[in-house]
């Protein structure tokens, strides 16, 4: 049975990945901790990735077939060489998230980064960025936005008091927020060309692992750094690389499905719920404003739906218009 038969398929793989990037978080977050470097930790985490990815895409043909027709089409001109340049807005996202989460916390890292996520991902689908061409920003689709910031702001309201706040560190996750909606559009895009989402998971990674790894090969040859060895544990530590795989394996081929507002909304959703799940199996921590956030951010993603719904259900001469 196809995806095409199952249309919540995407809608669930999404929300799957987002609980898993509650996961990447606090993975990337506690070995940039132990690391005492944000950088090094991305770097290592990005490297773990693509290793993987590409133990992986040699062994799978259709993999290697689509990136074959990537890289025909890039040197064609076909595609554009930025669509496959996914990679540099991930290394910001795993260093921000390696970086800012031992600083702020995870609870402010999503409210920043959510807010930026939402608000750009609005603006992409309204400009035509993403697979899906132009989608106008309706009454609907903006209060999905606002609903899911809305969402996330309540979700973490009961702990933000609990973190120390730092403005740099803020700004830094809200601009990733924004750099991780363009990631998933032209992740999107690239993905027509190959037809294969894991391509433009290895084309993020290997971007990616080569920008960081020459970043902190830089900060150390200059002094800026001193590279601590990597611990021998905990296992999890090392998982951020391996869900990042995942991660934009879905995501590449969910946006071209549902686009990439809808996306950044399923997404939280999952991340809130995995946050809920870690929270009362390792914390014994569940409070109401957490549970009121996943509930919030569920009906953000109701509410996207319903509008393509109405959009699949309306007039040849409406959708005309669309």
């Amino acid at each position: 049975m196809s995806a095409a038969s199952r249309p919540w398929l995407p809608w669930l793989a999404a929300i799957g990945v987002g609980a898993l990037s509650a996961v990447q978080s606090r993975s990337n977050g506690s070995l940039g901790t132990t690391l005492e470097s944000g950088l090094h930790a991305a770097a290592v985490s990005f490297s773990i990735g693509f290793v993987l990815i590409t133990a992986v895409g040699l062994s799978v043909p259709r993999i290697r077939l689509g990136l074959i027709r990537l890289l025909s089409a890039l040197r064609s001109r076909e595609m554009p060489w930025w669509w496959a340049a996914g990679g540099f807005f991930g290394a910001l996202f795993i260093f921000s998230q390696s970086f800012t989460v031992g600083i702020i916390g995870v609870a402010l890292f999503a409210v920043a980064l959510v807010s930026g996520q939402n608000v750009a991902s609005l603006v992409i689908d309204a400009i035509g960025l993403g697979p899906r061409g132009r989608q106008r920003p309706t009454a609907i689709r903006i209060g999905s936005a606002f609903i899911g910031i809305v969402a996330v702001s309540v979700a973490v309201s009961g702990r933000v008091g609990d973190n120390s706040l730092s403005i740099p560190a803020v700004l830094l996750c809200v601009a990733t927020g924004v750099a991780v909606a363009i990631q998933q559009a032209i992740n999107g895009r690239s993905t027509t060309v190959s037809k294969e989402p894991m391509v433009a998971a290895w084309t993020n990674f290997a971007v990616g692992a080569l920008t960081l790894s020459l970043l902190f090969a830089a900060f150390v040859a200059f002094g800026a750094h001193s590279p601590q060895p990597l611990p021998p544990g905990p296992w999890w530590l090392y998982l951020g690389g391996v869900i990042g795989v995942l991660f934009l394996g879905t995501t590449a081929w969910v946006v071209g499905k549902v686009g990439v507002l809808a996306v950044s909304l399923l997404i939280t959703a999952g991340n809130l719920v995995g946050a809920l799940v870690l929270d009362a199996l390792l914390l014994d921590v569940v409070d109401s404003t957490l549970v009121a956030g996943v509930l919030l951010s569920f009906a953000a993603v109701a509410l996207t739906a319903s509008g393509g719904t109405l959009r699949r259900g309306s007039s040849p001469a409406a959708r005309a218009n669309s």
